[in-house]
């Protein structure tokens, strides 16, 4: 009953302020101890207090990580944070974790801005699980968010906390190696590869269509891209038989999006339904070196055995 009052109080004590009003401007409000909130609750705090002293500006991500580890493991006062914050503004504003504190971040928080695309690398190996849907733009997997060994990705507006799923990616030699390669203006650019062998397009990242042959393609070092093609590309060092071997497509905005598939691992089948209908042949299908998904239909897909 306490933190539901508490709640209550919080969502009337939180108000804002027009910067030309003559009204004395009322600080954001929390309990001392923030423990009490839910972690929804500490993030607003936090970020209003943050917006207050910085004049409109958005805390970085892994300082608000950083704060809500220490609200639940050394019980970081509301004050506190309070101080912390205006210690960090003080400098030149970028903020930087305690290099003799021990902390080890267990989770991490990434953030599309202004909608855009976004890499945030995690500290953990394995896949990435969403645990706190911090955006009011809904963050569903493989349309707005994803995840690979040692990264995860955000798109269109989606803001989340993610941790470790405790699953990792099917075996201990990760073999994938992913880039991105973008046509910037729609003029033609290489992309060196990271490792030799062969690279696939597995995520279109741009609006414009990337086709092999057409608006990407390949040499013996280089991805190339153009016509405003913007693509993640994978590689498996030249060895194209693993059992790990996946592609994820996804069709955003119920359009019809295709993804190359690598003719040597066979036909594909979805091995993990992401978000949509996904039934074959209607919202998604196969042709010779090519997944097509629509409808909403996203999915990972992998080699049939």
């Amino acid at each position: 009953m306490y933190r539901t009052f508490t709640a209550v109080l919080l969502a009337i004590l939180i108000v804002s302020f027009s910067p030309n009003s003559t009204a004395q401007t009322t600080r954001a409000y929390a309990p001392e101890n923030l423990s009490q909130l839910s972690v929804a609750d500490q993030i607003r705090v936090i970020d209003r207090e943050y917006s207050e002293q910085s004049r409109g500006r958005e805390i970085p991500d892994d300082q608000l990580d950083f704060y809500l580890d220490q609200i639940k493991y050394s019980r970081w006062t509301f004050s506190r944070i309070k101080s912390d914050i205006s210690t960090s503004l003080g400098g030149n504003g970028n903020w930087r974790p305690p290099s003799n504190g021990g902390w080890k971040p267990v989770s991490v928080i990434c953030s599309s801005r202004d909608r855009r695309y976004n890499e945030c690398r995690t500290h953990f190996r394995g896949r990435a699980r969403l645990v706190e849907n911090i955006s009011s733009t809904r963050c569903i997997e493989g349309q707005s968010w994803g995840s690979r060994q040692g990264m995860v990705w955000v798109d269109n507006g989606c803001r989340a906390r993610f941790i470790d799923s405790g699953n990792g990616w099917g075996g201990g030699d990760w073999n994938n190696r992913t880039f991105t390669c973008e046509s910037s203006g729609n003029r033609y650019r290489e992309c060196r590869k990271p490792y030799s062998g062969n690279a696939t397009l597995t995520r279109q990242l741009s609006g414009t269509r990337c086709v092999l042959g057409r608006t990407w393609g390949q040499k013996s070092n280089e991805v190339w891209v153009s016509g405003g093609c913007r693509g993640e590309f994978s590689m498996r060092d030249g060895n194209w038989g693993g059992s790990n071997y996946s592609v994820t497509c996804s069709s955003f905005s119920n359009r019809t999006q295709t993804c190359a598939w690598n003719l040597r691992e066979g036909t594909p089948v979805i091995i993990d339904h992401l978000a949509g209908r996904c039934q074959q042949n209607r919202d998604w299908g196969y042709s010779r070196g090519s997944i097509w998904v629509k409808n909403g239909c996203s999915a990972r897909f992998g080699a049939r055995r």
